[in-house]
């Protein structure tokens, strides 16, 4: 019992701030970012007897992290349709302002910057966000990523590609006030 316990406190231990960076990048809100840290993590503790090492441990972490995400910002999402179409819940502060950005990672003269570049990357479909998050943000290879996502190098590649297009578009939008001055 002692040896699984250390083994799941240097687990936490050395994965703990990578979770929570990659729930930030997507949640873009600390408090979420903890709970879905904490979600991983008892999830990793339930299910380690399970990891077959068919892939590292880290990619593992990486994938529960980010279907844990993308899985809250579907909950989140459909519980703001509920709100919006009628059903008052008793946090009607938390769906008003959900849409708050909190990077710790970002200095706070670019923080509207960054809010409007996360908001353009969470607009992304699932796939080019996460390949490009991992890509752009997280610093991974694309056979890192492809390993992660369980898909093929060249369809990262083209995830990628399409996702920093999206983006070029959007924010050129976004930014053309700014060129005319």
């Amino acid at each position: 019992m002692t040896q699984n316990k250390d083994n799941f406190e240097k687990l936490y231990h050395d994965f703990n701030n990578l979770v929570y960076t990659i729930a930030l990048n997507y949640l873009q809100n600390i408090e979420d970012a903890e709970e879905i840290t904490q979600d991983v993590f008892l999830q990793i503790h339930q299910s380690l007897h399970k990891f077959e090492n068919k892939s590292e441990l880290k990619t593992w972490i990486y994938r529960i992290t980010i279907n844990k995400s993308l899985d809250f910002i579907k909950m989140k999402s459909s519980k703001k349709r509920l709100f919006i179409f009628g059903n008052k819940s008793q946090n009607e502060a938390e769906y008003l302002n959900s849409s708050n950005f909190e990077h710790p990672g970002v200095l706070m003269e670019n923080q509207e910057n960054a809010k409007i570049l996360f908001l353009a990357i969470t607009s992304l479909t699932e796939n080019q966000k996460t390949a490009f998050i991992l890509s752009k943000v997280d610093g991974l290879s694309n056979p890192e990523i492809a390993s992660i996502m369980e898909l093929s190098i060249s369809s990262v590649e083209s995830l990628v590609f399409r996702a920093k297009n999206t983006l070029k578009e959007k924010l050129a939008e976004k930014f053309k006030e700014y060129r005319k001055k």
